[in-house]
């Protein structure tokens, strides 16, 4: 049989927006079993289960980062790091980047781009060997161009057939989404600039009709205004980094793509990590509140938020989420906002909302102990106790 995990707190968080002061979770193997106030709870624990009381404490469901390269160390020579790696210390360097999400607080990651299946193979050892680890999603080799935007994952498709081959690859080998690449990007040598297209609306509704045989969806890298909106004409699940790119420090947002995202479910995900500071501090404030605040202005026309900080990249670290979303509140979000986007609304974005996202009966066991409120201070969320992971303790 197994043991019952009670765990009592000064406060509990089902949802950010609704707090329970002198809360308890109570878990029994991977799952949840209640949440509520500390009266309710105990009363439905067994007499034999563990009991844990952090005074000062807040109980809360785990964060999620949607969009990290597990295959890059994120130090300025990453690229050439990944290039020079062999399989097993790609796989070495995964589950420890892994391991540094997981003690951060982040108990699902959804890993957009690696090569030859790392991600699910690295997963599928992890669960071989019992070792706890966050939830993993992973896309494997993304779809580009050839030699077009990281391409040297090895997704590098030119005509129906070989877009159809690769999603069947990818499908096969474990991805539990399908990436392309509809723009360029800033590290690709020679490849399409971050702005430019590189699939058309056709090209792309391709893509996601051969994903949906497989029952996948899309996530569409897209930083220009042209790519953004044809990637949300083909019906893809999220955008990332959605920048409206037009040009060098030109943004074109278009008010009515971005309604349809809302209206369609469609969700933005930042990507942006802890380097968001360094990045304002060399832009100048007044671009880059333009550039950032790209968020506000989707959030004020409701289209969903994806918490992501595409971590692997040169300084965009796996251990600091909280680096991540003082971005929202610099630009003006409450903190009940910024945790509801760190937790239940990137569940929902993802499809997960049924699965974790939340402290409630009959959702997996992915729980924060944090000192202090985080929201008072989301600086809380540095200061771990304690981490459930689908039920493991970290």
């Amino acid at each position: 049989m197994t043991l019952q995990l009670l765990l009592t707190a000064d406060r509990i968080l089902p949802r950010p927006s609704t707090p329970i002061e002198d809360g308890a979770v109570l878990v029994e193997g991977d799952r949840i079993v209640a949440a509520g106030t500390r009266d309710e709870v105990v009363a439905q624990a067994s007499p034999d289960a563990e009991r844990l009381d952090f005074p000062g404490a807040t109980l809360m469901p785990g964060l999620f980062n949607a969009h990290v390269h597990l295959a890059f160390d994120a130090s300025r020579e990453m690229l050439p790091n990944f290039l020079a790696s062999d399989d097993a210390s790609l796989r070495a360097g995964a589950k420890d980047r892994l391991g540094q999400l997981l003690r951060s607080g982040v108990t699902t990651v959804r890993d957009l781009g690696d090569r030859a299946a790392l991600g699910a193979r690295v997963r599928a050892e992890l669960e071989a060997e019992g070792v706890a680890a966050p939830r993993l999603l992973t896309a494997g080799a993304p779809l580009t161009v050839p030699n077009g935007h990281c391409h040297f994952f090895g997704g590098e498709v030119d005509g129906a057939v070989a877009i159809r081959a690769l999603i069947d690859a990818n499908a096969a080998a474990g991805a539990d989404v399908i990436k392309v690449m509809a723009s360029g990007g800033q590290i690709t040598e020679g490849g399409a600039e971050m702005w430019e297209s590189q699939f058309d609306v056709r090209t792309l509704h391709l893509i996601v009709e051969h994903a949906a045989t497989h029952g996948l969806q899309v996530a569409a890298h897209a930083h220009g205004s042209d790519a953004i909106e044809a990637s949300v004409e083909a019906g893809v699940r999220t955008i990332e980094h959605c920048t409206w790119m037009t040009g060098p420090q030109q943004q074109d947002r278009r008010a009515a793509v971005a309604k349809r995202m809302a209206d369609e479910g469609i969700a933005a995900c930042s990507t942006s990590s802890r380097n968001w500071r360094t990045m304002a501090e060399r832009m100048g404030e007044e671009l880059a509140k333009t550039v950032y605040g790209r968020l506000s202005w989707l959030e004020e026309l409701g289209v969903p938020l994806l918490s992501g900080t595409d971590a692997g990249l040169p300084g965009s670290v796996f251990d600091d989420p909280v680096g991540a979303l003082e971005l929202y509140e610099w630009l003006g979000f409450g903190r009940r906002r910024i945790l509801e986007i760190a937790t239940e609304d990137s569940a929902t974005g993802l499809g997960l909302g049924d699965v974790t996202g939340q402290l409630a009966p009959g959702l997996s066991a992915d729980v924060l102990v944090v000192d202090g409120d985080p929201l008072a201070d989301l600086s809380a969320l540095r200061n771990l106790r304690l981490v459930l992971s689908r039920g493991s303790r970290v």
